[in-house]
């Protein structure tokens, strides 16, 4: 009994490690065979790493069958700011990962944090409903009556996930929500993460060094030399892969910061399979306590039984996607964004079923490497 609870318990790290990569599904299939059914006294791997032949397939969890898809996670970047007293967090990062029915792909896509949505109301944070940037959803639904100075992330989960689902019409199963230095802890973990920088990248917010540039004297924005990140094949620390995933004051904007977010995902989801995480229970010790409280997984199934059903996915079978929008008003009047009738085009076909040939009708919402 201690044993299975052990396995569960190095199983349930390794997945929120995952998550913390923004891609849970894709260390699936590791998990599924090295940790979810396998017994000990089995005989250990061979040299390239599969199980010498003869040996039995790990027997599935017990709610791993009911897991059958569609199925939609909500991966949440959060700026918590903990040095600011009482500062509510704010969705920066919100992208959503669809596996179809049959689990046999993916598809990753994100929503602008400034895009214009109608929040409901939330009772819980008093909050009454209203028209506005769907990264507030997150901070207004943190509030917690009489306690101002105290917000929830896992009650500002439940608003942004409330609007998300609505925005988008898919049925939010489960999500995960890490804070800035739990994504650079969990980069520098894993030893940093190797990325294409697809355009020259001027940061705001740090030095070449790594240190934070001074604010400016007379209030809004910074001084000082910046960090620079050139266009190529490049090797990220966790600062570094973190500062470069937030700029978006770039050419593109923040449609082009999505993209950068979504293809680190992708790196990150790719060094976690190269590296073969999954058979170093003492590595996924190190990362989950680089991650410490930094990271929280949500709703939906058990993660063991998502890890054993969607075990099939790997890099190759994620498909990223860029949503197309623009700005609703201009200087002073800017009010958010809004997706064309092409990014909602997409969210349609993917609640149908229909995104495959949706994406062969308008290849160029594929982001690519």
């Amino acid at each position: 009994m201690a044993q299975d609870a052990g396995s569960a318990r190095r199983a349930r790290a390794l997945l929120l490690a995952a998550l913390a990569a923004i891609l849970l599904v894709l260390a699936g299939s590791l998990v599924a065979t090295r940790l979810v059914g396998r017994d000990e006294a089995q005989p250990p791997p061979g040299p390239t790493g599969t199980p010498p032949a003869g040996t039995p397939s790990p027997t599935p969890p017990p709610g791993a069958a009911d897991v059958t898809g569609p199925l939609n996670l909500l991966l949440v970047g959060v700026d918590t700011r903990v040095s600011v007293p009482g500062w509510e967090p704010h969705a920066d990062s919100v992208l959503v990962l669809h596996v179809p029915a049959g689990l046999g792909r993916a598809y990753l896509f994100s929503l602008p944090r400034d895009l214009l949505v109608d929040i409901p109301a939330f009772p819980p944070a008093g909050y009454r409903g209203g028209r506005t940037k769907l990264t507030h959803a997150m901070s207004y639904g943190s509030r917690v009556p009489g306690r101002p100075r105290q917000p929830s992330a896992t009650q500002g989960y439940e608003l942004l996930r409330s609007t998300v689902a609505g925005y988008t019409g898919l049925r939010v199963d489960a999500g995960a929500v890490i804070n800035f230095p739990g994504f650079a802890r969990l980069v520098d973990t894993l030893g940093g993460v190797d990325l294409y920088v697809d355009q020259r990248v001027v940061s705001i917010h740090r030095r070449p060094d790594g240190r934070h540039r001074d604010p400016a004297p007379t209030g809004g924005g910074y001084v000082g030399p910046q960090m620079v990140y050139e266009p190529g094949e490049r090797h990220l620390n966790g600062w570094q892969a973190l500062d470069y995933a937030r700029q978006r004051y770039i050419t593109g904007g923040d449609y082009a910061r999505q993209r950068h977010q979504q293809q680190l995902v992708k790196a990150l989801a790719t060094k976690i399979l190269d590296e073969d995480l999954a058979r170093q229970p003492d590595r996924v010790e190190q990362v989950v306590a680089a991650l410490g409280d930094t990271l929280n997984y949500l709703g939906g199934p058990r993660i063991v039984d998502l890890a054993y059903a969607l075990g099939g996915l790997s890099p190759d079978r994620l498909t990223l996607v860029g949503l197309p929008g623009s700005g609703v008003g201009k200087g002073s009047g800017y009010r958010g964004e809004q997706l064309t009738s092409v990014g909602t085009g997409f969210l349609t076909a993917l609640a149908a079923g229909d995104a495959e040939a949706y994406l062969a009708a308008h290849p160029t919402l594929r982001v690519k490497r």
